[in-house]
């Protein structure tokens, strides 16, 4: 009964899929981003074709699924030669020159760019994607609503938590390990106790308020 309801509800989520290729647009990408709102760290995009009739247990928006889970199911994604994929990633420094929505849409752009096969149609996740020369949709929550969306948002999440990981290393005081960037009060209290660090958004607050205040003490002492 399980594999039963399982089954129907990755069903239900290749309905998109089969209805842009009964459009005439059989190669399909989806696309998803992952970290928008997090105080540090780049944010990063996927976009993921997947093979014809795809099935695999327990595929859902990332935003759902348990870390453990999550990393096993990115791992069986990227071992496939079945299935194309492509990251787009843009830095702090870019986020702060461009702003996160702008920023956003690089990343997804270059994700799409860096696909070994050019789609012919691109499902994303939300209702804004940058002009591109591929017909496209969005479909709000598509993470939860579209197996390739879904697909793209794993590779996405697992991407940036895995490079968060990476600067957790260099900067130990942070626990990027732990929070991968997003504003716990123990991430902000690191960053009042140390100070931004690089890769953190200074446009962001409470970073940007903490600035401002550390360059008002410099001008009056």
């Amino acid at each position: 009964m399980k594999r039963e309801k399982e089954i129907a509800r990755l069903l239900s989520m290749s309905v998109y899929e089969k209805k842009v290729k009964q459009q005439g647009y059989p190669i399909v990408a989806g696309v998803d981003e992952a970290g928008r709102g997090p105080l540090a760290g780049p944010v990063v995009a996927a976009a993921c074709i997947l093979p014809e009739d795809f099935f695999l247990p327990h595929l859902n928006d990332s935003k759902l699924l348990t870390p453990t889970l999550r990393k096993q199911l990115f791992s069986k994604m990227t071992k496939r030669c079945d299935i194309f994929y492509a990251i787009g990633i843009v830095d702090a420094e870019k986020i702060d020159e461009i702003n996160i929505l702008q920023a956003t849409m690089q990343a997804m752009i270059q994700a799409i760019n860096s696909l070994s096969i050019k789609p012919d149609y691109i499902l994303f996740d939300g209702k804004q994607l940058p002009n591109i020369d591929i017909p496209h949709e969005g479909i709000v929550k598509g993470d939860s609503k579209s197996v390739s969306i879904a697909a793209a948002s794993i590779i996405a999440k697992q991407t940036r938590d895995d490079l968060m990981l990476q600067y957790h290393k260099k900067y130990p005081q942070y626990g990027f390990d732990q929070h991968k960037g997003y504003g716990t009060k123990k991430h902000k209290d690191a960053i009042f106790l140390h100070g931004p660090a690089n890769i953190h958004r200074k446009s962001f607050e409470p970073i940007k308020s903490y600035l401002a205040l550390a360059q008002l003490d410099e001008s009056i002492f």
